[in-house]
């Protein structure tokens, strides 16, 4: 394995584990639940996971474990929690996504408790995100196979983000930053969405125009999508580094 690929994995473990860290710090997380997975840069069939029984706190890059859709640890030290092999590892073998987040986060799994759990585009920031939406209604009890990764990625298609009713949420991405910062937003959506719902009073939301409208990329933009969220994960990066550091070690 060449130096740079080399480094493209450290760096790789690096943003993987303080993704989850940051989970903890946006109250995104459930403790030792859930999972963050990414592909290891260069290889197929080829993931990396906090070992199951560590805190999302205490998440570092020398920590994760890389592991194959057949459920073995390749590399590291812990277990593999059978939920993480049977919906990632289909997902990312059929998606093609680098990086996959799931979580129970609470405001996201409140919409999806209502037995309407559609995001409305009720703002701005919602209106990036709702053509970006696939929803699976069908919860089907834990995940025990590989066939239920393979169902939520036939549902998920050619979107990026997954609602799960009565179960939670999920975004890919290709990038650690650009999957994280999906996931951050959905839960800030879905809160004021809640939050809104809540007053009992009518929304007012968006006409498809303006949707269309907001989701165009402004070619006078000072920056990329890709550049937002690279700037975005590194600030966050330096946030933890005053508040949870040691993710790097």
């Amino acid at each position: 394995m060449s130096q740079e690929n080399d480094d493209d994995v450290w760096r790789a473990r690096v943003h993987l584990a303080a993704a989850n860290r940051l989970a903890v710090y946006d109250d995104l997380e459930e403790g030792i639940d859930n999972h963050f997975t990414m592909r290891v840069p260069g290889q197929e069939d080829r993931y990396l996971v906090l070992p199951f029984g560590l805190h999302w706190s205490e998440a570092r890059a020398s920590d994760l474990i890389m592991f194959n859709e057949a459920g073995e640890v390749l590399e590291g030290t812990g277990s593999l929690e059978l939920s993480a092999r049977s919906i990632h590892a289909p997902l990312h073998r059929i998606t093609g996504a680098n990086v996959i987040l799931h979580t129970h986060q609470t405001w996201a799994l409140a919409l999806n408790m209502l037995e309407d759990n559609r995001l409305l585009p009720g703002s701005q920031t919602a209106a990036f995100l709702t053509r970006s939406i696939a929803y699976d209604d069908g919860y089907t009890g834990l995940a025990a196979s590989l066939s239920e990764g393979e169902r939520l990625a036939a549902v998920l298609g050619n979107r990026q983000i997954l609602f799960m009713r009565n179960h939670g949420v999920l975004a890919i991405g290709d990038t650690v930053a650009q999957a994280y910062r999906r996931l951050y937003k959905l839960e800030r959506v879905c809160q004021a969405q809640v939050l809104a719902m809540s007053t009992g009073r009518p929304l007012a939301l968006l006409d498809d125009e303006i949707v269309r409208k907001v989701e165009t990329p402004n070619p006078r933009n000072s920056h990329s999508q890709a550049e937002r969220e690279a700037l975005y994960f590194a600030a966050m990066m330096r946030v933890l580094d005053r508040v949870m550091p040691g993710y790097a070690d």
